[in-house]
Order: structure tokens, then C-alpha cells, then sequence
């Protein structure tokens, strides 16, 4: 498209990519340098009309060692970033962040083109991304120590510690297509200010715009060696994630990918956000038009391709149909298509995202589901959105994670009843519940078997200030401004006598 190459011909990117027979094939970022990878080039195509953007390198594991070894050549105490005082490495981060915001109209045009992202989406993650760069003084501030005086215990008495935290080494850092730019920040941004090095993998259908941010990273002066970048996919994973010198794996994604690299990763240290199948529960005391409102953003912003999405609507019977009656009107309001026009949804990130959608939705729909709004249909990327109602427990939707713009209503008896069938899912990252009793909401906050609890408004992680993450089969640690901090660092207890 020559959209993106208006983007790339910039001086300031012309590092990172060169032109074969007119398309810009975009290279990998290794121990300071952009090179090409001794294997073969993965095509990047756009999901807004399914057009080729660009190329990038589909890195062996020739590739992936180097990238390994640079990291770990780097990481000593005397090297790289953590050679540099802490106030220095959060100089860099502004500098970034400055940067991010000098070329944020590049950047969100890149999101738009190869994520099909609605514009206000895309300007969105990268201004969190932005944000959380300009966080950094405050998250170095959980990498303070501890001083533990020891005459509280007979063994102890007559010493003192010092608890340190340090950092874990290499880490790998494997980020979602959704937000592929801001989720590599959130965890680039802590494991550099921490003193680790860094390989990061951004994700494979949309790696364009986070290629572009690496190179303000490089121009912003962060040491080389500490951050690297590979593009790959398949056993070049397995390679990187079961690699002797990676100390840690912090992982967005998928369950299922999360329980292999799981597998693969024997002893490293472990931070994986999965899947979630995030419900709202709404109740006959609940402000009705607030909790419409409320459940369309959270279902709906960026088609549903949301880790903390809603994805199951709970609503007690008595009040369903009024409730639908808010909700229909505001969903009505929705425009659906090219996102450059102006519409609020666009395309799902690929043709098989959408044609699982559409597999989902027709299981319902045999199965007793109502249809109130949509067709059930896909063409190429985009599925168009549905409303389901009366959606019966034994739908695969009402389990699976739905990843597209669905809203998918489930009629329950009481309080008591929403509560089991919530936790009932095997995913528990992110849930809601809409009621003006204080009482009910604190009850579902210690009921719900989820990572976060939002009372009388849709889950949102925005730039982490508050701390996130999944319980059961939706992950593991936490994430957040300060929180992450403590997923890569560990600690040293020194003892003096």
C-alpha cells in the first residue's frame, strides 16, 4: 500500500527495512544493528481490503541465537544498561516517549493499516504506550530493598539483612497482535529499567508499527545488545523458549500457546496473561441505561479482540428485556466497515479469526439462540456484529473465548446463579457487575474467581496503573505499573553478622 510506504520513507525509519520489487521487506534489530535473517520472508497483509503491506524476516534459529547471546553477553553487572545509573535509564525511556509522540501519526496509521484498528483505537495504544514510558520514574520505585532486623527471632539475633532485588537476566517477551505496540512497551519498559536485557517477539500478522518504535528505542540511545527484536514463528519459538540463557518468558496470548511454552520452559521464571472469557453481571437494582452503555464499550471496542473483553452478558431474568431494549439502541448506533471511513468496527485480524467467529455464533443459533441482530456471516476479514440472546449453557460461546464482536446474553435466575455460572468458566481473568447495592458488589467481589473485579463499569487494563492478570487458565503474575517490576526482578537476602 503506498500509505505505508509515504510512512516508511521517513529518514527516520529508513534503517529498518529495504524495497524488493517495490514491497518493504522490514529486518530484524540485533545487538544494535538492523540485518536480514538467513531465512526465508513472511508477508504481511493488511485485514481493512486484504492487501499485501509488507515483509518481514522469518528468523531462524541461527537468528534467534545470536539475538540469545547478544542478550546474554550484555546482561553483567558491568554492561549494557544495568552499568548505567537508574535516573539514566529513565532519561532514555523520556526520550522515547518523546519520540513516540514526534511520529504518533505515522505510528497510528501503521496500526490502522495492519490491524485493521479503528483510528481512535490506534491512537489510543500509543498513547498509553506513550504514558507508561513516562511512568518509568515510578515503576523503578518497587525496585527499592528492604531492611529486616533480625532480633525478632532467637536464631537471628545480633544480625541484620538487606533484601535486594535484582534482575532475572535475559528475558523473552512474546506479545498479541492487539495491541502490539503498547503490550511490548508494558514489558520491555520494566525489564530494561530493572537491569535485564531483553529479545523481544513481536506478533507475526501485525509486527510493522512495533518495528517502527524499536527504532526510536535505538534513537533514543539504548545500549545495544539490551534490546533485540526477531520476527519468527514456529520452531523458532520452541527454540527461544526453551534456551538455556533466557532467564525468563513474559508471554500475551493464547491459553493454549501459554501451556506449551509452559511445557518448553522447564525452570525459567513465568509470566503468561492468556485467554479470558470476561462476563458482566447485570442485576434487577442495576442502573440499566449506565450498564447498556457500559457492556456495548466493553464488548464491542476494537471488535471484541480484547483479552479483557466482555464476553458473556449475565443478566437476571426479570430485567432482561428492558435491558435489551438500552442495549439494542445503543448497539443500533454502531457504523461496521472500513475503519477509514469513519467506522467504529472493522475487521477481525485475519479471515480464520473470523470464520471461528462465525463457526461460534452458528453453534449457538442451533442450539437455541436467539439472533437479534447480525447475519452469522463472514467475507474475507470482517464478521459482521451480532447480538445473541437466550444463549444456552451447552453453546460452545458460552465457554469458549469469542475474540470478535459478539455480544453473548445469558438469562439467569438471581445473584446466586450468575455467580456459579461465572465461575464455571475455566478462564478467569477479568469480570463486572452492575447493581446500586454496595452490598452485592463487594459479595461478587470475593466470589468471583477472577484477577479483577470492576464494579458498575466494563474491565479495562488500560496502562496498567492498576495491577492485572489471570487466575485458572488465564495466566499467571501480575502486571501493572510497579507490579511487573516485581515479575522481573528477584531477590537477595544479605545477612550481616
Amino acid at each position: 500500500m503506498n500509505e505505508l510506504r509515504e510512512i516508511l520513507d521517513k529518514e527516520t525509519f529508513g534503517q529498518i527495512f529495504e524495497y524488493e520489487e517495490g514491497v518493504p521487506v522490514l529486518k530484524n534489530y540485533i545487538n544494535g544493528k538492523w540485518e536480514y535473517s538467513e531465512g526465508e520472508t513472511v508477508e504481511v497483509y493488511s485485514p481493512l481490503e486484504d492487501k499485501l503491506l509488507a515483509c518481514v524476516q522469518n528468523s531462524t534459529e541461527s537468528d534467534a541465537e545470536r539475538a540469545v547471546n547478544a542478550a546474554f553477553e550484555n546482561k553483567g553487572r558491568d554492561k549494557g544498561f544495568r552499568a548505567w545509573p537508574g535516573i539514566e535509564r529513565v532519561e532514555v525511556f523520556k526520550r522515547v516517549a518523546a519520540l513516540l509522540k514526534e511520529h504518533k501519526k505515522a505510528l497510528v496509521k501503521t496500526l490502522v493499516l495492519e490491524a485493521g484498528k479503528p483510528y481512535d483505537n490506534a491512537e489510543g495504544e500509543i498513547n498509553a504506550a506513550i504514558h507508561r514510558l513516562n511512568m518509568a520514574l515510578e515503576e523503578a520505585r518497587k525496585i527499592f530493598g528492604e531492611y529486616i532486623p533480625g532480633d525478632w527471632s532467637e536464631d537471628t539475633t545480633g544480625k541484620v539483612s538487606i533484601v535486594l532485588r535484582e534482575p532475572v537476566g535475559v528475558v523473552l517477551a512474546i506479545s498479541p497482535f492487539n495491541y502490539p505496540v503498547y503490550t511490548s512497551i508494558a514489558k520491555i519498559v520494566p525489564a530494561l529499567l530493572a537491569g535485564n536485557t531483553v529479545v523481544a517477539k513481536p506478533p507475526s500478522t501485525d509486527p510493522l508499527a512495533f518495528l517502527m518504535a524499536v527504532r526510536l528505542f535505538d534513537e533514543a540511545g539504548t545500549p545495544p545488545g539490551c534490546l533485540n527484536v526477531l520476527t519468527a514463528h514456529g520452531k523458532v519459538m520452541d527454540y527461544l523458549t526453551s534456551h538455556e540463557h533466557v532467564d525468563m518468558i513474559t508471554f500475551t496470548g493464547s491459553t493454549k500457546v501459554g501451556q506449551h511454552i509452559a511445557k518448553n520452559a522447564a525452570m525459567k521464571r513465568l509470566h503468561l496473561e492468556l485467554g479470558g472469557k470476561g462476563c458482566a453481571i447485570v442485576l434487577e437494582d442495576a442502573d440499566l441505561n449506565l450498564a447498556a452503555s457500559k457492556i456495548i464499550s466493553g464488548t464491542f471496542k476494537y471488535s471484541g479482540q480484547r483479552c479483557d473483553s466482555i464476553s458473556r452478558i449475565l443478566v437476571v431474568d426479570r430485567i432482561a428485556d428492558v435491558f435489551l431494549e438500552n442495549f439494542i439502541a445503543k448497539f443500533d448506533k454502531l457504523k461496521f466497515g472500513d475503519v477509514r471511513e469513519g467506522n467504529d468496527l472493522g475487521p477481525l485480524i485475519s479471515e480464520d479469526a473470523a470464520a471461528r467467529v462465525a463457526r461460534l455464533v452458528k453453534d449457538a443459533v442451533n442450539k437455541g439462540a436467539k439472533m437479534l441482530r447480525g447475519t452469522g456471516t463472514c467475507h474475507n476479514c470482517y464478521f459482521t456484529p451480532t447480538v445473541l440472546d437466550r444463549v444456552p449453557l451447552e453453546a460452545d460461546i458460552a465457554w469458549e473465548e469469542t475474540f470478535g464482536p459478539v455480544a453473548t446474553i445469558i438469562r439467569v435466575k438471581d445473584f446466586n446463579e450468575a455467580v456459579e455460572v461465572a465461575n464455571r468458566s475455566r478462564y478467569g481473568l477479568d469480570s463486572c457487575i452492575f447493581t446500586k447495592d454496595m452490598y452485592n458488589g463487594w459479595s461478587a467481589a470475593k466470589l468471583l474467581e477472577t484477577g479483577e473485579v470492576t464494579l458498575n463499569d466494563a474491565p479495562a487494563h488500560g496502562v496498567g496503573y492498576f495491577p492485572f492478570g489471570g487466575n485458572k487458565a488465564s495466566g499467571m503474575g501480575r502486571e501493572g505499573v510497579g507490579y511487573s517490576i516485581d515479575e522481573m526482578t528477584r531477590l537477595k537476602t544479605v545477612v550481616f553478622n
